[in-house]
């Protein structure tokens, strides 16, 4: 019970100092630290500032890794931010290419796979491109081949599979 309470004292305590107390404290680990960063770690700390609400720290982050590194993790991401139109202003046809970008990498799996699904759907559902059926059914064929259970879902209810 003392645990529980010292717990809450400390929430509270937290609370009423604000993010600015916490943001001083907050120490090389933060995503805060990484948004200037030239290691390439900082691509995933873009997650952390998208879900912790703070959309331009991680538009930099992301636009910074994908024109340093090429970063298929980061082409997803800012993707999802674009097309979803939470923290930047929607542009699908923007996320569309970002997704026909990742979907180009030479990587095999891994995001890049997850890129090909996603470059798929938006060629399937005309989101952000004119819908091509045909390119769609190569881009989930191939991720799906790369292990992508989304895109074998996906061509499984086209009736589409090889």
């Amino acid at each position: 019970m003392k645990t529980v309470a010292l717990r809450g004292l400390l929430a509270l305590s937290l609370l009423l100092q604000g993010p600015v107390a916490l943001a001083e404290d907050e120490g090389d680990l933060s995503y805060r630290h990484f948004v200037d960063s030239p290691r390439r770690i900082k691509c995933l700390y873009g997650y952390v500032a998208e879900k912790t609400g703070d959309h331009v720290s991680a538009v930099r982050i992301f636009e910074d890794c994908i024109a340093r590194w090429n970063d298929v993790y980061s082409m997803i991401w800012l993707a999802q931010m674009l097309e979803s139109g939470v923290g930047v202003a929607r542009d699908e046809a923007r996320a569309a290419r970002l997704m026909e970008r990742g979907a180009m990498s030479d990587e095999v799996g891994g995001y890049a796979t997850l890129a090909r699904y996603h470059w798929g759907m938006a060629l399937a559902q005309g989101r952000g491109v004119d819908a091509d059926p045909a390119r769609a059914r190569h881009w989930l064929q191939r991720a799906a081949d790369e292990g992508d259970v989304l895109a074998a879902d996906a061509l499984l209810r086209w009736g589409a599979t090889d």
